[in-house]
């Protein structure tokens, strides 16, 4: 029997936990110099945006930030198929957090046809290389796929397609996914016998509750990484010094925004 719906209460309680571990994870990252790279694949609909924002929400964006990346100009079909995601690696005492990354050819791109056959079978031969070479160089890969049924998907879809708010989410290209659903199956199974070693494994997350998924997630992140609280140094505000005779110029009407709240109460 599936558990049901994580309740809200507990849910806001549980997550408000993790991420101030999270803070504390970066600030581990950043004073020990560590370098963290968290993929997030899956699904179309299957919760990695909403994931990603709660990772992310409480973090000092210059030392985790998001990533995702538009489709290739010319100029990077061109190049070696890592090579743009390589610039986004982190430095010392930085989070990147892909929302999609390279596995897109394994997925999208295979399974759209927008690769050859042979930059697909080139993909899997050189992607465990590649992560074998990042991990060696120190960098602390982790991979999470999020997993939906095709019911779910499809609600999702609907939400989105009704709420003019979220309507942006929703591609072309999503609702291809629908059709094409068996082809994506057959892609990440095909993914998972390559790309799954013992130097970057790939985790599932069950994401039919998306609170669940985001809790699971974020735990499960947290327990493989050897973080310790960090000290960090006293800080006191100071004594604001005695006024100098400074006098702020006349406010530019014509430059001042409008206080449109005033209307609200």
């Amino acid at each position: 029997m599936k558990p049901s719906r994580l309740a809200r209460k507990p849910y806001e309680k549980e997550l408000f936990r993790l991420q101030g571990e999270l803070v504390k994870l970066q600030e581990w990252v950043r004073v020990e110099g560590r370098r963290v790279v968290v993929i997030f694949e899956g699904r179309d609909a299957a919760g990695k945006g909403s994931t990603i924002k709660r990772v992310a929400e409480y973090l000092n964006p210059r030392i985790a930030r998001i990533t995702a990346l538009p489709a290739p100009t010319e100029r990077e079909r061109s190049q070696w198929y890592f090579q743009r995601y390589v610039e986004h690696l982190p430095a010392a005492g930085e989070i990147v957090l892909f929302d999609r990354s390279w596995y897109n050819r394994a997925g999208v791109e295979r399974v759209m046809g927008f690769c050859t056959h042979e930059e697909y079978t080139r993909f899997l031969h050189q992607c465990p290389i590649f992560e074998r070479l990042l991990v060696e160089d120190g960098i602390m890969l982790r991979k999470y796929w999020f997993s939906v049924n095709d019911e779910e998907q499809e609600r999702r879809f609907r939400s989105r397609l009704e709420d003019p708010m979220r309507r942006w989410k929703l591609s072309p290209m999503d609702l291809e996914s629908i059709v094409r659903w068996e082809d994506y199956s057959r892609a990440k199974d095909e993914m998972l016998v390559h790309t799954d070693i013992p130097e970057a494994p790939w985790y599932d997350v069950e994401s039919q509750d998306k609170r669940r998924a985001r809790i699971n997630m974020i735990a499960h992140l947290l327990s493989t990484i050897p973080y310790e609280k960090v000290r960090r140094a006293k800080l006191k505000i100071p004594q604001r010094p005695a006024p100098t005779g400074y006098q702020r110029p006349p406010r530019r009407l014509e430059t001042s925004v409008p206080d449109v709240s005033a209307t609200l109460g």
